[in-house]
């Protein structure tokens, strides 16, 4: 990856002048099934494009997504004091899913003055705040015909947050064309899982990534050589996607080693991909807060507490930099300390 990002030939961006990151955007947008595609710093600013940019013509827009979506609680609240949008939450279920119900429920034309009309339907796939479950393509389908079949004179579209979406495609064993066909847009993160230093992907419509463009250069995203970067995204791209399976099994492992341990684990322990959430069981030696710090301070393994209701939750992610070993390190550390 850095031999790529060392020997990648560059242009100026801004002015869609650099090979590197065309050629980048190219095969994403074809691996997507999508016209175009746009390279960004960040997951964070994807999202936010394409929220600007599906909401560009619609001055009193408002988005539909779940409650416990990563676009909700973890990006600043950009939708609202940047893109200017109101948003309307849906609860999901263990399963990331929200019901056709539920979204018909919240569906508001601009018929009425009490109302901002809706644009959009946010999707988030794998989830993260729910172990990252994986959304199958007949769920996102279903989502797609709703807003473009009942609503095409509405124009109503949809966008998938896949920072994770290589995870969910790996795990169904599914082409990410055919996981996404149902959708508008998807933001798609080269880092977390695929082991760049920085970068995401947009992919949608021309004229879509037009104006997602356009709300990238407004949030500062414009960048020059950014070959080197973007270079490193197409090593990812080309060779980091199917051991993500390897992440997969390590995450079921632990899991299921913990689960047998005592520990609580949402959805009876099903994992789907390389998130695992966990409870401390209720004959504990360590208060939750106890456990983050010790067992670094012992083991060198670092996890996230504090998610939930009541921060009882810890997250667990595996990647490309944890090996079997590792799994063996934060298992002993873990049951060590706390049973």
């Amino acid at each position: 990856m850095l031999r790529a990002a060392t020997q990648a030939a560059t242009g100026d961006d801004v002015m869609g002048e650099d090979p590197t990151v065309n050629a980048l955007e190219a095969y994403a947008a074809d691996l997507f099934g999508k016209e175009r595609a746009l390279f960004v710093p960040t997951g964070t600013m994807g999202n936010l494009c394409a929220i600007m940019a599906h909401c560009h013509y619609n001055k009193s827009a408002e988005i539909i997504l779940g409650t416990r979506s990563h676009i909700n609680l973890y990006e600043g609240g950009g939708y609202a004091n940047i893109a200017a949008v109101s948003c309307k939450e849906i609860p999901e279920d263990e399963n990331g899913m929200f019901s056709l119900e539920l979204v018909r429920d919240a569906f508001h034309l601009d018929n009425d003055d009490h109302y901002a009309k809706s644009t959009l339907i946010c999707l988030e796939n794998t989830h993260n705040m729910l172990g990252g479950v994986a959304l199958p393509s007949s769920y996102i389908n279903g989502i797609g015909k709703l807003a473009h079949d009942e609503w095409k004179e509405h124009g109503m579209k949809v966008h998938i947050d896949g920072a994770r979406i290589f995870n969910a495609a790996v795990s169904q064993n599914i082409s990410p064309s055919a996981l996404c066909a149902g959708a508008d847009s998807v933001s798609i993160c080269l880092s977390k899982g695929l082991g760049t230093a920085m970068g995401s992907i947009l992919v949608g419509e021309t004229e879509f990534i037009r104006l997602a463009r356009r709300a990238r250069k407004r949030l500062g995203g414009g960048m020059r050589q950014a070959g080197v970067m973007a270079s490193m995204g197409m090593h990812a791209l080309l060779n980091h996607v199917d051991r993500l399976a390897e992440d997969h099994d390590r995450a079921q492992r632990l899991a299921k080693e913990l689960q047998n341990e005592g520990f609580w684990l949402p959805r009876n322990g099903k994992v789907d991909t390389n998130v695992v959430f966990f409870a401390l069981p209720d004959n504990s030696k360590l208060k939750k807060e106890e456990l983050p710090p010790l067992l670094y301070e012992k083991y060198g393994v670092k996890i996230a507490g504090g998610y939930s209701s009541g921060g009882r939750l810890f997250r667990l992610v595996t990647h490309m930099d944890v090996n079997d070993e590792g799994i063996d390190v934060a298992l002993e550390g873990i049951t060590s300390l706390c049973v």
